[in-house]
Formats: C-alpha cells, sequence, structure tokens
C-alpha cells in the first residue's frame, strides 16, 4: 500500500506560557460520498462498515464502493494549501484519511477543523462539525503508523477542512477560546457568576482533586472542580466574584488550576462589565446536565418600571450569539426582551436540548423579572424563526403570541444537517422509526396556533430561508385561524437590518394580546405526539397515549352554567382536567367521544383524571412507574437529569476499551455540540446513592456492565453476549447492537439509556452517535446488526415503543 504522509510543516508556539511544536498535515487521501447520517435513527457508513470488518486498504486510485448515483468511489490525492487547508468539492459525505508516523509512544492535541467526527486507529473521536476550531482532543499517538479519518458532510461547501497535532510541555491545561461567561450588571448579583472553561487532560489517568481560583479586582474565589477523565477533555464550571468591578469595560481575570493544592496551570481571560440599560448575558447552571450555560437580556427602559413587564422571548437563528440576538432589539418601555442560546449557535435547531434550554431561561426569566404572566411573547429570526414554529406549536398555553421571522416550519421541509430525511417511510420499521420524529413536525400541531395571535414576517427576496415557506404557513393559517397578521417585507433578502427582526408592527401586535386565565377559557384544541415533551393545554392534559408517538388530539368545551364538560380525543389513554373553574359541590357531568357519561362532585381547585377502557373512567393519576408526562420516552429523554455516563469494565479487552471509548465519543460530542458537560463513572464506582435521581447513559451489556442490575430491575429487555432478548423475542449473533430506553428502577423521575451490542461488531454498530442530532427521532427501543453500516434499513431487526406500564406485552413493535 502506497503511504500517504503529511508533509512535515513544524512549528513552535507559546501558550499559556507553555511551549508547545505544531505539526501540519498537508498530504493526503480523500473519498465520498460514502456515509449518509440524518434526522432519523437510521444510518449507513460504507468506511466505517469495512473499518470494523479490517478490510479498508486506502490508496490513491482504489475503488470503495459503487455508488448507484455517481458510479465508482475512488481515493484521491488531496494537497493542503498554503493556510494548511484541504479543500474538495467532490467528497461531500465522505471521508478525508491523514497518517502520521511517529517515533515512539507519546500524547498529543489532535485538532481537526469542519469535521463531524474522526477515527484515530480505529477509535471514534469528538467533531468539530461547527468549525469553530475548539475541539483539541488529546490522544495518545502509537509508535509507528497512525491512521487517521475524518468524517465529512459538506466538504467544499464549507472551505474544506485543517488538522494538525500539537506536542504541549505541559499534560494538564486551561483552553480559554470556548468561554461561558457572564457580564458584570449593575443592580444584580456579581459575586458569584459562573463560567464555563475547558480543562485538557494528557495524563491517562482521570484528573481529580481539582480546584480553580480565580481572581478579579482583588475579589478572589476558589471552585471545586468535577474530575476530567483519561486522556480527554471537560468543560467546567468556575465561579468569578465579579463584585469589586467598578469600572465598564473590560477586567482582567486570572485563572489558576490547581491539583491537590499544587498549581498545575494559569491563564487570564475577561470579563465585561456594561452599562446600565445595556444589553448583556448573564449565566447558570443547567439543570439539564450540571453544565454553565448563558441567557441575554435587553432590558426594559426605566419608565416602565412601575408596572409589571412584559416578557419577550426571542429565539436566535443559526450561528447567532443570543447576545448578539439582544441587541439586535432597541429597549421597550413596556417590557424586558430575554434571548436563550439554544445550547450552541447552530446547537439543536431549538428541538430536543434545544427547547430544553428554552423552557429552562424561560422559568429563570420569569423568576427574575417576575413579568405579567399574561403578557408572554415569542418571537425569532430564521431558525429561530423555525424554533418560533415549533415552540409555539409545542406550547401554546405558553405566549400570547408569536411572530417568526424568516422562518421555516420544518426541519424535514428544510433538509437535515448531512442528509435528507424521506417524504414517507418504505417499510413497517422505517414507519415506526419515523413516528419517533412526529413530534418535530410542526405542520400536524397548526391547530395548536388557535388559541394565539400570530404575525408572520418575511423578506420577500430572501434567498437563504424562501419566502414560500412563510407563504405556506399563511395560507394553512388562512384556513382557520382569526387572528394572525402576515407582512412580506419588499426587496428583503434573509437579514435586512435590525428591523428583520426588531420590527414596530410586531411589538404593536404583541401590545393588543394577553393570555386568558384558564379558569375563563371555554374551549380547547390541542394536538401533541408526544406527553413527555408537551402534554396540557390550559386546563386540559394528555397523560398517556392508547399509540406511542400517534398524535392525540382533544377538543373540549367547558360550560359553567351547564356544568358540563364534553368534546372528543383521539388517541388518548389517561386525560387530566382541571376544574378550577367550577365552584365546589357543583355536579359536573363529563361526556367525551359520546360515550356515557361521567358524572363528578367537585370538591375545589382540583385535578381529576380519566381513563379509557372503551368507557371513560374516573382514575387515580399515573404512577411514577408508568408513563408520564415527567418520563415518557422516547429513547433521547434519559439524555437529562444531569445524565451520568457509565461504563462497562467487564468482558473482554476489545469490550473494555469499546465501552470507554464510547462513553468518551458522546461526552466529547456532547460537549461541542451543545456546550454540555457530563460525568462519566466506571461502573465498579457507580453508587446508585451518589448518583441519586440522576439519568444514566450506560454502555456494555448485562454481561459487561456491573451497574445494569443497578438501574434496571426487572427490564424486560436483555443484551448479553451474542444474544438480544425483548420480552419473549430473541436475538442471536455476536453482531447485533441495541439502543434503548427505561425508567430507573430506583427513581421516580430519571431513566436510563442503553447504548449496547452482543460482542465486539455489534458494539461497534452502536458507535454513532447521531441521536444528538437536533430533531432527530428515535424510538423507545430499536435493535440491528452491523450491517446496517453496509445495507440501511434492511437490518433493522426490532424497533418500537413500550406500553403505558413500560411492558413489552402492552407496547408495540415491529420486527423483520
Amino acid at each position: 500500500m502506497k503511504r500517504i504522509f503529511a508533509t512535515l510543516s513544524l512549528l513552535f508556539i507559546f501558550s499559556h506560557n507553555q511551549a508547545q511544536s505544531v505539526y501540519h498535515f498537508e498530504e493526503g487521501l480523500a473519498i465520498g460520498p460514502c456515509h449518509q447520517y440524518g434526522r432519523e435513527a437510521l444510518y449507513t457508513d460504507q468506511l466505517a462498515y469495512q473499518l470494523y470488518k479490517g478490510t479498508l486498504k486506502p490508496q490513491e486510485g482504489s475503488m470503495l464502493l459503487t455508488d448507484p448515483k455517481v458510479g465508482e468511489v475512488k481515493w484521491k490525492k488531496v494537497q493542503a494549501d498554503s493556510t494548511h487547508r484541504f479543500r474538495g468539492d467532490s467528497f461531500s459525505n465522505g471521508y478525508v484519511y491523514l497518517t502520521y508516523e511517529s517515533k515512539k509512544e507519546q500524547a498529543a492535541i489532535l485538532t481537526i477543523t469542519g469535521q463531524d467526527m474522526i477515527f484515530l486507529n480505529g477509535v471514534p473521536r469528538g467533531g468539530d462539525m461547527y468549525r469553530y476550531g475548539w475541539m483539541h482532543l488529546p490522544v495518545v499517538l502509537k509508535k509507528g503508523k497512525n491512521e487517521i479519518y475524518a468524517r465529512v458532510a459538506r466538504f467544499g461547501r464549507f472551505g474544506g477542512i485543517t488538522a494538525n497535532l500539537t506536542f504541549p510541555e505541559k499534560p494538564i491545561s486551561i483552553n480559554t477560546e470556548d468561554l461561558t461567561i457572564s457580564d458584570v450588571v449593575p443592580g444584580f448579583k456579581n459575586d458569584s457568576l459562573w463560567t464555563g472553561v475547558v480543562i485538557s487532560n494528557m495524563t491517562k489517568k482521570p484528573l481529580t482533586g481539582l480546584e480553580m481560583k480565580t481572581i478579579v479586582a482583588g475579589k478572589d474565589i476558589i471552585t471545586k472542580l468535577p474530575s476530567v477523565p483519561a486522556m480527554a477533555l471537560r468543560k467546567v464550571g468556575v465561579l468569578i466574584d465579579g463584585s469589586g468591578v467598578t469600572s465598564v469595560g473590560k477586567n482582567e481575570v486570572s485563572l489558576s488550576l490547581l491539583q491537590n493544592g499544587k498549581l498545575t496551570d494559569q491563564s487570564k481571560i475577561a470579563i465585561q462589565s456594561v452599562e446600565a440599560g445595556k444589553q448583556y448575558s448573564r449565566t447558570f447552571v443547567s439543570e439539564l446536565d450540571g453544565s454553565v450555560q448563558y441567557f441575554s437580556v435587553s432590558p426594559q427602559i426605566n419608565g416602565g418600571a412601575n408596572d409589571r413587564p412584559a416578557l419577550f422571548f426571542s429565539v436566535h437563528g443559526a450561528e447567532v450569539q443570543a447576545i448578539s440576538q439582544a441587541r439586535a432589539y432597541k429597549p421597550k418601555d413596556w417590557g424586558v426582551l430575554v434571548a436563550p442560546t439554544n445550547r450552541r449557535p447552530r446547537g439543536f435547531n431549538w428541538e430536543d436540548w434545544g427547547r430544553m434550554d428554552a423552557m429552562e431561561v424561560l422559568g429563570i426569566a420569569k423568576k427574575q423579572f417576575n413579568p405579567d404572566p399574561s403578557r408572554i411573547y415569542l418571537t425569532g429570526h430564521s431558525m429561530g424563526g423555525h424554533g418560533t414554529w415549533f415552540l409555539g406549536a409545542t406550547y401554546p398555553e405558553k405566549w400570547a403570541a408569536i411572530a417568526p421571522s424568516a422562518g421555516y416550519p420544518t426541519l424535514a421541509a428544510y433538509g437535515s444537517h448531512d442528509g435528507v430525511i424521506p417524504d414517507s417511510a418504505g417499510s413497517p420499521i422505517e414507519a415506526m422509526l419515523l413516528r419517533a420524529s412526529n413530534p418535530s413536525n410542526v405542520l400536524a400541531l397548526t391547530s395548536n396556533y388557535k388559541s394565539l395571535g400570530v404575525y408572520v414576517a418575511h423578506g420577500d427576496a430572501d434567498r437563504t430561508v424562501p419566502v414560500t415557506y412563510a407563504r405556506q404557513m399563511r395560507d394553512i393559517l388562512g384556513k382557520f385561524h382569526r387572528d394572525f397578521s402576515y407582512y412580506e417585507h419588499v426587496g428583503g433578502e434573509h437579514w435586512y437590518g435590525d428591523i428583520s427582526v426588531d420590527w414596530p408592527p410586531i411589538f404593536n401586535f404583541f401590545s393588543w394580546h394577553a393570555i386568558p386565565r384558564d379558569t375563563t377559557v371555554t374551549s380547547i384544541d390541542f394536538k401533541t405526539a408526544n406527553p413527555g415533551i408537551s402534554s396540557h393545554m390550559r386546563w386540559a392534559g394528555v397523560h398517556q397515549q392508547v399509540n406511542a408517538l400517534k398524535y392525540s388530539h382533544i377538543k373540549l368545551n367547558s360550560s359553567k352554567k351547564e356544568l358540563k364538560i364534553e368534546g372528543t380525543t383521539e388517541n388518548v389513554a389517561l386525560l387530566s382536567l382541571d376544574l378550577g373553574a367550577f365552584a365546589p359541590g357543583s355536579k359536573l357531568k363529563i361526556v367525551l367521544d359520546g360515550k356515557a357519561p361521567v358524572e363528578y362532585a367537585v370538591r375545589g381547585n382540583e385535578t381529576i383524571f380519566l381513563k379509557n377502557e372503551g368507557n371513560w373512567k374516573l382514575a387515580a393519576a399515573p404512577a411514577a412507574a408508568e408513563k408520564n408526562p415527567e418520563r415518557s420516552g422516547t429513547l433521547k429523554d434519559a439524555f437529562r437529569n444531569r445524565m451520568v455516563y457509565v461504563y462497562a469494565t467487564g468482558g473482554s479487552a476489545e469490550e473494555k476499551a469499546w465501552a470507554f471509548e464510547k462513553a468518551t465519543f458522546d461526552a466529547e460530542s456532547w460537549y461541542y455540540r451543545g456546550n454540555g458537560a457530563v460525568d462519566i463513572v466506571a461502573d465498579k464506582d457507580f453508587d446508585p446513592q451518589e448518583f441519586k435521581d440522576r439519568g444514566v447513559i450506560l454502555y456494555g451489556n448485562k454481561s459487561t456492565n456491573l451497574a445494569w442490575d443497578k438501574v434496571l430491575k426487572n427490564c424486560p429487555v436483555t443484551v448479553t453476549s451474542g444474544k438480544i432478548e425483548v420480552g419473549g423475542k430473541q436475538f442471536a449473533g455476536n453482531d447485533l447492537a441495541a439502543y434503548f430506553i427505561y425508567p430507573r428502577s430506583d427513581s421516580k423521575t430519571a431513566s436510563v439509556a442503553v447504548i449496547s451490542g452482543t460482542g465486539k461488531a455489534g458494539f461497534r454498530a452502536a458507535n454513532a452517535n447521531q441521536y444528538f442530532s437536533g430533531g432527530s427521532g428515535f424510538p423507545d427501543i430499536m435493535v440491528f446488526s452491523a450491517d446496517m453500516l453496509k445495507n440501511g434499513i434492511k437490518e433493522v431487526r426490532m424497533s418500537g415503543f413500550f406500553g403505558n406500564d413500560w411492558s413489552v406485552e402492552k407496547g408495540e413493535f415491529v420486527t423483520q
């Protein structure tokens, strides 16, 4: 085989007072297309398939595969330009192959920009899908040839990739490129400001006993830090005492990283102090994963200080920082504007954990600014226009009015990050998988806008998000909505200045809309695809479905005069009704779906539950052990409640290595895609009480992971070496993988996600983590073979949803 090496370009630079040499890769091979990762659970990767099989032999001119659209897919030589950048339009959905000859085993930092992930000597590592250049991966280079495969989606479109190795002198260091930092704001508490800082560990042991000392304006504070895994990086939360800052502008903060009291590294950053009345950012520790996040504010003009302010909630577009979003708005005299982050400027498209970030910030904003609960409004631009459509349809009871600007309603219509979502299912298996994406389908939820004022704004010359999306929604709303306005800015491109978002008619429209009190609302029309995401509308709630992830629809009318609630339901197994509108002692009649009425004597301001058992009957609230709005699946639902990654230490040497490597890969991907932080713990060190009520992501199987029985008691799914059992169904072979969710047996709120396999080939098949892609749909369980990498949907053996009691017997599954 012809060897392709990087031409040596060896420099010495200084970072945080430590010398380090840099090696730039200048030559390699590239190939594509050869993979397809998208927004559903399916994926194919012909290169990874051959890599795992041990048949991959990259050589210039050699063929990897024959593609039905482009014909023979061959390796081609690529040369970096004068800026050390590899470019090429023909390698989209492909890989770049690089090699490095090391004279000895040694630690280094590998930085490759613009790639979705890499394989280093067969081990998956985190990607730089945002092209920020911040993913500096601590790696161990083996003696001899080291092989790197960098996966790329749109190679030529975004300017290619760069790749280099650095060899720092210090094994433990602070990296200040990727900060999450608060501003010092007059009138606010500034003595304990959380800051997110990256720590790099180039040693083969986890870093423990860490502390960070910060000093600014004569005020110092020390923060105890969590452990940093071996040969890994982690973003940690550090406190800054900004109470001594008195001058507006940048203020220097010194950082000192200590391990067991000994100084290991130092650095300096700047914290901004802003003028009163100016836009600013504030940080918080997220309940989702314990990481430091931020939101930005355009404060209310003081003239309205005597009234409870309105709250304008503005969600930003792709690559837009939340502070930039806030600065696009002039302060208003009747309300405060708050902009959440989506966890990154691209993040999760305001879906999944982007949605959770938005709701978490909304809760913080309500506590901090005490707004008028009837005057809360939602708006956003571009990707934030999509976020406005999506959050408006998902949580219609939270907003008085919404105003999407330059937005697209669905991700499916606008396109996937790395592929195309199919318009329809090609098989029962795929139909089951696609059902998991139903919560993202705004077009199916448009009836939820009935209770909202809607103002649609779009530039008629927009080439990024064509105005046809706005016209589509105008036509849909025009068929049933009585309270929407539509505006096209003549000649307006995607961004036509701050009035793209800070458009006076929008705020005028907002001013005459208010959220009514629930007890005054007599009619409800509400649809949801997952009660675990969206369950309530005013005084009615869907707690359980008949068929999971199909749409549930309730249309109800309430009459205090007639003492009656009546209406229709679709796909609802358990319904709640808040009876606050009815006086105690009222004899209420409830008629649903034309069935026999349920009569109930109202005792007071209470919530009752009705269960659909052919006829509707009074019932109890769902037990914590059943599916309910707090814990209803699907797979992604386990990635919250400050989840912890628990990797197996049992099995063969290869199985042990896989579990730690996969947990590390997921932690790196979670950090970069979602500005996140997570604890990685060995199964033998996992104490359920120490991690009480936290989500658990379990890597391994019942044969290899000691934590399995601690958190998956009575689970109907068992994965062992060579076999998967789901209820009474068995799948045999060493090449099977499984993703599934199940309630954590010792918790009423947290869940367990299992990333598992039956052997070496099965574990490797589970390596993909496209579950972190915003809007991608994953069911409660999915079983597939390693051949899915090559053959796609044909190799999915099972997919589906557990019953409301989390059983297989009452669930719905498809097998092949």
